[in-house]
């Protein structure tokens, strides 16, 4: 069994593509192909289920491929360590995050992060429920709200702020709440998931007790999306983190913040938003490199902040 082989195997199962992998590793396609068939001969097992329009693992080329990465992990990290730092960075990183974050921010991070590293693939897993990274075989998570598993290095990013907005036509035909009460006289548009729908908190300082109020409207939905769109036709206030919303929304007035001198949110403690990483990855030289420079695209305050 060869090692280009396993390397061609991982590379297979994050691109999905025989041509990409080649192109990634600079060898013909047929090479990549024949390498994996070799592979499957040698195991006994087909990996990958392939068609003209795809490439995808089986049940067992998954489990397979977790127990790969940590090997190939492992030999990376020796590699490293004996290259020293200025070994160029290069193979597969997975990175989890959830949907929402992963379309609007960390996307837009990873192309830019491949522009400096080029050698890097990464695979980008969204998710909005909490996976077993080690199980996944993931190497960094940016997990949002409190942190549960105690085996996971954590680096805090921020503590989530909120924003309550509604387009101007909405505030100039309904007018300006000046105080949370007040809004139980608007339209509100609610976010309802699994727990039910959101209460909203506000107070003037930390220690404050909070004001709890129940918004109610006629539109709630569990979809972000549908609900800041509805904001920006005017159908109400809308209650969400500063990251969910686009740039140009108040750069452009399409969004107008209110009850900005109260702290808002949706929970009675504050939430903060980390980069997670299991211990076994996070002495790879390639996965702190990588987190370091999400952290630095981020900025502390994160630059979503700076929009409001």
């Amino acid at each position: 069994m060869q090692l280009n082989a396993l390397r061609y195997f991982v590379m297979v199962a994050t691109t999905g593509s025989f041509s990409a992998t080649a192109k990634h590793y600079q060898v013909p396609s047929s090479s990549v192909s024949r390498f994996i068939s070799q592979l499957e001969k040698e195991l006994g097992q087909q990996l990958f289920y392939r068609n003209t329009r795809s490439v995808r693992l089986t049940e067992m080329g998954e489990k397979y491929c977790v127990q790969i990465k940590d090997v190939l992990d492992t030999l990376d990290l020796a590699n490293e360590e004996i290259a020293g730092k200025n070994a160029s960075l290069r193979g597969v990183i997975k990175i989890n995050t959830a949907v929402a974050l992963g379309r609007s921010h960390l996307s837009r991070i990873i192309y830019k992060l491949q522009e400096v590293y080029p050698d890097i693939s990464v695979e980008l897993m969204l998710t909005d429920r909490f996976i077993d990274l080690v199980q996944e075989g993931v190497d960094i998570a940016i997990r949002i709200g409190q942190l549960q598993d105690s085996a996971l290095i954590a680096r805090k990013i921020c503590e989530q702020r909120y924003v309550l907005c509604a387009s101007s036509a909405y505030l100039e035909k309904q007018g300006v709440p000046q105080h949370p009460q007040e809004i139980e006289h608007h339209a509100c548009l609610v976010y309802k998931g699994g727990a039910g729908s959101q209460l909203w908190y506000f107070r003037q300082t930390l220690d404050d007790k909070p004001i709890i109020i129940e918004p109610q409207g006629s539109l709630k939905s569990n979809n972000v999306e549908v609900l800041v769109n509805a904001a920006l036709e005017g159908r109400g206030l809308v209650l969400f983190p500063t990251w969910i919303f686009e740039h140009s929304y108040f750069k452009n007035a399409e969004l107008i913040p209110v009850l900005s001198n109260w702290i808002s949110s949706v929970d009675t403690h504050s939430v903060g938003i980390h980069v997670v990483s299991p211990e076994n990855r996070i002495r790879s030289q390639k996965v702190r490199t990588v987190i370091d420079f999400i952290l630095n695209e981020i900025g502390d305050p994160p630059y979503w902040d700076k929009w409001i």
